[in-house]
């Protein structure tokens, strides 16, 4: 029997147990016994686990192409879509995954789970069934390429203890305010997305398990937020590594829920860093602000770390231009 295969037999195994979903703050007591989850010299290092943040099923078509793509990636080990809407017939979901497994390309087992809460926590969750030694925690619009793919992981192999995405975000101190601001810097970062994050499968224990009661407090500010699970995850990182995350970057990538990219082509990786925040309302926002603020507060300090510049593959990534106002990658045109 294979690893996939094994993989596969778990997976289905777990999503057979998994019919029910709640709206209450997420459950941890099982998901971090250590006795549950494999030792970490166990796992490979060669493959990497995919997780899919699910919700809408108005995505499942572009699921159909974003599954199939992580599945034909060859350090791929299983992709897992982890589905946390509650209103989601079971029937959908287990015609999803049939759907998903039989239609791909790839080789790696694509399944579907349906997650134990509705919080937002739950995509952290350490899993018994992860053999891998990193994960890729990813949303279920964002669409890239095999190539871009093992690239990302080769840069996480590189550095192994920071987290490595495709999308960053910084923080920073409004002195009129006194608060701590959800921002778009051209010079440094502090924060790459869930929308594709690579990272070290041990930190999903560290988020959900550990940091005692300042982490309880800080994972109910995700709840009650219903946002921010990322930025919590860049605190407990940067808190573990005191330096920042690794933005890498992709020859292709298209975010499908940016009302940007509806019948237009693919953006690349310049022209997404180039357009920043620019479609994301202010009030979406203020209220990542207010989640900097909440944890610096609960977790006791400012555990984010800066970060200056991006792995990328090709020189004619690199230079930043300012053109039409803006600063943009000097090998992209600007267009007002």
């Amino acid at each position: 029997m294979t690893t996939g295969q094994l993989i596969l037999i778990l997976l289905t195994i777990t999503s057979l147990f998994s019919t029910t979903i709640c709206h209450r703050p997420l459950s941890t007591n099982h998901h971090c016994n250590r006795h549950n989850l494999p030792s970490q010299k166990l796992l490979r290092p060669d493959q990497f686990t995919v997780l899919i943040n699910g919700y809408s099923e108005s995505r499942i078509p572009i699921l159909h192409t974003i599954t199939g793509i992580y599945s034909s990636s060859p350090s791929v080990a299983a992709v897992v879509l982890l589905w946390g809407n509650p209103n989601t017939p079971s029937t959908t979901l287990t015609h999803l995954s049939h759907n998903l497994s039989t239609s791909s390309p790839g080789h790696a087992p694509i399944t579907v789970i349906r997650q134990p809460s509705s919080s937002l926590n739950a995509r952290f969750l350490p899993r018994a069934w992860i053999s891998t030694r990193a994960v890729l925690i990813c949303d279920d619009d964002i669409e890239t390429d095999t190539k871009s793919i093992e690239f990302v992981f080769n840069i996480w192999r590189n550095n192994p203890e920071q987290l490595v995405g495709l999308f960053a975000r910084s923080h920073a101190f409004e002195l009129t305010s006194g608060t701590w601001i959800y921002t778009v810097q051209p010079d440094r970062y502090s924060i790459v997305l869930t929308k594709f994050m690579m990272m070290k499968t041990e930190y999903l224990y560290l988020y959900s398990c550990g940091g005692g009661e300042l982490m309880t407090q800080a994972r109910l500010i995700v709840d009650e937020m219903r946002n921010c699970e990322d930025i919590l995850m860049n605190f407990v990182v940067a808190n573990v590594t005191s330096v920042g995350p690794v933005l890498a970057g992709a020859k292709r990538v298209r975010d499908w829920g940016d009302a940007r990219n509806d019948g237009q082509k693919a953006l690349t990786a310049a022209e997404e860093v180039a357009v920043g925040l620019s479609s994301r309302k202010k009030e979406h926002r203020k209220r990542r602000g207010e989640c900097i603020t909440e944890f610096h507060r609960v977790l006791g300090k400012m555990g984010l770390r800066y970060s200056y510049g991006k792995v990328v593959d090709s020189v004619g990534e690199q230079g930043l231009c300012q053109k039409g106002g803006k600063l943009v990658f000097c090998d992209q045109q600007f267009f007002k």
